[in-house]
């Protein structure tokens, strides 16, 4: 973050209100350290949003024990689970029924669902730092990255995947009746032979493929292309983006390893963020640092260990779950 805006503090101000909380959080700071947290807080708006930013982190790291009974908690979480499966099918089902296809089952269920609920009722789903390889009934394979989730139907007609959150990276087995396809808010991709990843970014879906080929079709306007391998696009409901040559490090996920070719280290801590929980940020005057290197995904205290023994940064740690890369000394 290099600018500070009422939604995105700067990394100053982030690192400001984390230094406050690690103050206060034991309840031992007195009047003087109370007093003077409350006037940081009221000389901006930026401060109570970073403020806010920090406590909502922090929320997620209470300890189990603060739930008043983790038995019945968990009883209710499975019940609403089966009542989401069960409300996404019977959606998919009217959708069908209406007319709307493929598409149309992408808009209903944007319409009911927020994404976090969807991706908590998908029928797979990896957790923050997991990756997971699933076997195909038709002999397709594909690999989900940290904290994604798909729905699958196979049918006689077809075989569809629906990313719902996060990324996936898909081969392809051969089978001459019944398509491949691949759906998102954005649009639909049809697989050609293929080895692909399909990432989503927010506002658009990332294409990269590796194998064969794959068609776009964007949900809002019908627009179609075919990105052949070696090739990515990103594209939206609107339309679809100019091909470009395909990031190897949108394979190398799935081997577990983070590719660094000359980016900028704040692009490297973007992706390290993805792998872990609690905040992890990057102070601007290291941000433009270019990286180079292999890095393994799954162990991203590591990969920090690495970065600073490799540039002029220093890790710091005020609480267990913030983490900054600030410039070394």
């Amino acid at each position: 973050m290099t600018q500070a805006s009422a939604t995105e503090p700067s990394h100053a101000v982030l690192e400001q209100a984390a230094e406050w909380y690690a103050c206060l959080r034991d309840g031992k700071a007195g009047a003087s350290e109370r007093s003077a947290w409350q006037a940081w807080l009221d000389a901006a708006e930026e401060h109570a949003t970073a403020w806010r930013y920090v406590e909502e982190i922090s929320s997620g790291f209470e300890p189990v024990r603060s739930v008043p009974d983790p038995r019945q908690a968990a009883q209710q979480l499975s019940a609403a689970n089966q009542r989401l499966h069960a409300r996404r099918h019977l959606l998919a089902s009217l959708a069908l029924l209406a007319g709307g296809g493929l598409l149309g089952w992408a808009s209903w269920r944007q319409a009911w669902l927020p994404p976090g609920l969807m991706a908590w009722a998908a029928d797979h789903r990896s957790g923050t730092g997991e990756q997971r390889e699933l076997a195909l009934a038709d002999g397709s394979r594909l690999w989900l990255n940290t904290a994604s989730a798909i729905d699958i139907h196979f049918s006689a007609r077809e075989r569809r995947i629906a990313l719902v959150a996060g990324e996936v990276f898909i081969e392809t087995a051969a089978d001459a009746a019944r398509p491949f396809l691949v759906e998102t808010s954005h649009g639909q991709m049809r697989a050609l032979g293929t080895r692909f990843n399909v990432r989503l970014l927010g506002e658009s879906t990332h294409l990269a493929v590796y194998q064969g080929a794959v068609e776009i079709r964007s949900a809002g306007n019908g627009t179609t292309i075919i990105i052949p391998a070696g090739r990515q696009a990103d594209f939206n409901r609107d339309g679809i983006g100019a091909a470009s040559t395909a990031d190897i490090a949108r394979e190398a996920w799935t081997q577990g390893t983070l590719v660094a070719d000359n980016i900028p280290l704040r692009e490297v801590i973007a992706e390290l963020r993805r792998y872990r929980k609690g905040h992890l940020g990057v102070a601007d005057e290291v941000a433009e640092l270019k990286v180079y290197g292999n890095f393994p995904i799954g162990d991203t205290d590591r990969v920090l260990r690495m970065l600073a023994s490799a540039l002029p940064i220093r890790i710091e740690q005020p609480l267990p779950w913030w983490t900054s890369v600030e410039a070394g000394r």
